[in-house]
């Protein structure tokens, strides 16, 4: 049992590695390179999504809803994400990341530490009240840290309150669906990690959300010197 659970927390491991290289190579070089990253991945992505409404079971016009809103849904944020990064630049992009990474990682630590009540028991049992304030935290020191350094303005810097909290309601949002679907991960075709959709299901609304506001020029940074 010791040998298996290790031989699968290096595959965890390996995967992710593999997976930050990628994506920050993408991010680093932008343009094309990012263009594919997000066509790729949004387009797997809509795939996991609508295997999953389809396993939902009974649900009539909330089935319909989500297949027909779910794809328009996914094709939002990846624009949002694709104009942050080629429009406000690198930094920018790095800062969105940052905040939903620093989420997940608050959330995870809050959660182990101190535990408490429940936050949505019959949806994901293991997340609790102190890992929502523990990751909204985290997002808003990322948010004050990185927004600084990429020159963010229009927002104020504690949208990272928010956006923590956002983050974790579409973490919460894809769980419901899993459950609904009576399945453990969105995909497989991550080693130890299952689907694209389960690493990203809380970059979704946030990307969807700080996308929007960049292209209607509530989110610009400021000019070089």
């Amino acid at each position: 049992m010791a040998t298996a659970v290790k031989s699968d927390l290096w595959t965890r491991v390996g995967s992710a590695i593999i997976l930050f290289a990628i994506a920050g190579a993408a991010l680093w070089f932008g343009g094309l390179a990012f263009g594919l990253l997000l066509l790729v991945g949004g387009a797997l992505v809509i795939v996991e999504w609508l295997a999953l409404v389809r396993a939902m079971g009974q649900g009539g016009g909330a089935k319909a809803a989500l297949t027909i809103l779910g794809p328009l849904f996914i094709v939002g944020a990846v624009a949002g994400l694709w104009f942050i990064r080629e429009k406000l630049g690198m930094t920018a992009a790095l800062w969105v990341f940052g905040m939903v990474w620093a989420t997940d990682i608050g959330a995870y630590f809050a959660g182990r530490a101190f535990g408490g009540a429940r936050l949505a028991p019959t949806i994901s049992p293991s997340k609790t009240w102190s890992g929502l304030i523990g990751g909204m935290v985290a997002a808003l020191i990322a948010s004050a840290s990185i927004g600084d350094r990429a020159g963010i303005v229009g927002v104020p810097l504690w949208i990272g309150l928010f956006v923590g909290l956002l983050a974790q309601m579409g973490d919460l949002g894809q769980s419901w669906m899993k459950r609904r679907a009576g399945v453990k991960d969105s995909g497989k075709l991550i080693p130890g990690h299952g689907g694209i959709f389960d690493r990203v299901d809380g970059l979704l609304p946030v990307a969807l959300l700080l996308g929007a506001l960049a292209m209607a020029g509530a989110l610009t940074v400021r000019a070089a010197g």
